[in-house]
């Protein structure tokens, strides 16, 4: 065994993979079930088994020891002395962040299996050689085990059983391998096999640091363990991994707000629209309001809005009618619009009114000297703030005329971009139910909505022309040729700024690093899944430049111009794991930040070309 163990660490010397191999050992006269990581022409180190089944089919401690006690020694293998025990972490001398721990077997199954500790003391990795047999139902158990421990350890977690070629005297083999990574399956191999099976994955071993980072809790657990990095001999892990860009096979979800498996679709969009209603019940059940006072302009964001207000007065017994919503058209409203508004209002059996703003705008215009009242084509910001400004001003006061608290309908992506008006605007109400909601998710849970028949047929046709409908603030007079203002010309298209606020707000990554995983995710419509009903019109791609450009711009308007919008933004639930904006929760950030670091450190890594 020694001699095939020897030629397996000199063709190591040529080959880029870290090898983690089974053998038996003899120490001391006992008989050891090892792990044995090979690198670069040199066997690291052994790590034995530590905990042996003896119930069922199995009778492991009839031939081995137990390695749970094995700590700080060394085995002799093929002449040579090198680390053997429980208690071994190797550390890759090309990568900082990339440190293994393996376990065997059964060490998974263990109410504490030895990986906890060996993530506690920097592992970032974990690795399991198994030759454990098939039964029905065992495959699931292995991914509840694997998913559950590398989601609680903050690891990859990377498992490999027995397969085709073993015996089948009392059992069979079905030779399952798969990799998590923070709960998340990366790759798994296909089962019963008659030959081998290669599962490759690319584990960001940076996200996982990162999240270590931002998790106390992980904290407080290597203090409570009594730092096991202390007790632990960290092997130096010399390897040879391909320099440059050798592809990515991992895959990067478009829309990491939107699940791109169908039943987790539908699954999540359950609970987030369930949450935003329970949100708004028991606001309603606290304060005892006489009205709901709502601005509905024909667009995603009110639409989505009043859907959860609807669904909320049918579950707390109240009329429809308790909704007072208003449609404000100003300079910029189109007829599509408008009427899109009143057929939801009508659809949704609503108190329904319509407010012309344009004179009080203009009355308020001419009274601060704008050019517009001179009769000059000035479209500023002032000009389109004024709109916003009254809108909300109208609907405050009809709150309180009909004792009532108005709904806010801007939508996370709008708080993260500061793309609402300070105040007197978007960015203020008196519950915001949005809030925690992304722009691309909001487009899925309408066409949920849709799809889950929650309403009527006839509410279903308005509900997807509200989908159909570009998104624009309407604050700007329609062009000679027709033409609306464009939000996603201005601010960049959602669907880029919500995956660059995902995982920056979530993540923490580094610019570049987001730019290089939007180009993996966008480039190619062709290649990759786009979440289920996803129209094909819609199915966009973006190279390199045009993914900097916005980038870029995001960063400005997230880190440096929109902060203080959100240090007084109204309640509002929270409803991604993705993250929300409040500075009562997740986000807590100076409002007179600048976005230099952030900016600096994408134009020094990622070309503009």
């Amino acid at each position: 065994m020694e001699a095939a163990l020897g030629e397996v660490i000199a063709a190591s010397r040529s080959l880029s993979p870290v090898l983690v191999i089974g053998a038996p050992l003899m120490q001391n006269g006992q008989l050891y079930n090892c792990a044995l990581v090979i690198s670069a022409g040199r066997l690291l180190g052994v790590i034995p088994k530590s905990y042996l089944p003896n119930y069922r089919e199995f009778y492991e401690k009839r031939w081995y020891a137990h390695g749970r006690n094995v700590k700080g020694m060394t085995i002799r293998v093929n002449g040579e002395d090198v680390p053997f025990g429980s208690d071994l972490v190797f550390a890759s001398t090309r990568n900082q962040r990339f440190k293994l721990h393996v376990e065997i077997c059964e060490d998974m199954w263990a109410p504490s299996p030895p990986s906890i500790e060996g993530a506690l003391a920097g592992a970032t990795i974990c690795a399991n050689l198994s030759a454990s047999n098939i039964v029905i139902g065992k495959s699931d158990e292995r991914h509840l085990l694997a998913r559950s421990h590398s989601s609680r350890t903050c690891c990859a977690y990377v498992y490999s059983a027995a397969g085709h070629g073993e015996s089948t005297t009392d059992h069979a083999w079905d030779g399952q391998g798969f990799v998590y990574e923070l709960g998340d399956l990366l790759a798994e191999s296909e089962r019963f096999r008659r030959h081998p099976e290669l599962c490759i994955a690319d584990v960001d071993c940076e996200r996982i640091h990162g999240d270590r980072i931002r998790n106390k809790t992980f904290d407080d657990a290597i203090d409570a363990a009594g730092r096991p990095a202390n007790r632990f001999r960290t092997i130096a892990m010399e390897h040879n991994p391909h320099d440059g860009d050798i592809g990515l096979i991992r895959p990067i979800a478009r829309f990491p707000f939107v699940p791109d498996r169908e039943h987790r679709l539908d699954e999540d969009c359950y609970e987030a629209f369930n949450i935003q209603v329970d949100g708004l019940m028991r606001r309603v059940e606290a304060t005892n309001p006489k009205s709901l006072v709502i601005g509905i302009s024909g667009g995603l964001d009110s639409t989505h809005a009043l859907i959860v207000a609807a669904k909320t007065c049918d579950r707390l017994g109240l009329p429809r009618k308790t909704i007072r919503a208003y449609t404000m058209p100003g300079f910029g409203t189109t007829d599509h619009t408008k009427g899109n508004a009143w057929g939801l209002m009508k659809k949704f059996h609503v108190h329904a009114e319509e407010i012309d703003i344009r004179p009080a705008a203009t009355r308020m215009l001419e009274d601060i000297g704008h050019d517009f009242a001179d009769g000059k084509p000035v479209y500023d910001v002032t000009f389109e703030n004024v709109q916003a400004g009254l809108r909300t001003d109208y609907l405050f006061r009809l709150a309180g005329q009909h004792n009532g608290f108005v709904i806010g309908t801007g939508d996370l992506s709008e708080l993260a971009l500061g793309w609402c008006t300070y105040g007197v605007g978007d960015q203020m109400s008196h519950y915001a139910v949005n809030a925690g909601v992304p722009k691309t998710l909001i487009q899925h849970l309408i066409r949920w909505a849709i799809r889950s028949e929650q309403f009527t047929h006839e509410t279903d046709a308005i509900l997807q022309a509200v989908l159909d409908t570009e998104i624009t603030p309407e604050l700007v007079p329609i062009g000679a040729q027709g033409e609306v203002q464009s939000t996603e010309a201005k601010v960049g298209p959602y669907e880029l700024n919500d995956f660059f606020l995902h995982n920056i707000m979530r993540w923490g990554l580094p610019p570049s690093k987001v730019a290089f995983m939007a180009w993996h995710a966008w480039r190619d419509a062709e290649a990759g899944d786009w979440p289920a009903h996803f129209p094909e019109s819609a199915r966009n791609q973006y190279d390199l430049a045009t993914i900097r450009m916005w980038l870029e711009k995001f960063l400005w308007r997230f880190f440096q111009f929109s902060q203080f919008k959100r240090s007084a933004i109204p309640n509002g639930p929270k409803v991604s794991s993705g993250g929300a904006l409040s500075p009562r929760g997740d986000w807590r950030a100076p409002s007179d930040a600048v976005a230099d670091v952030w900016l600096d450190e994408l134009r020094r890594n990622v070309p503009e070309e």
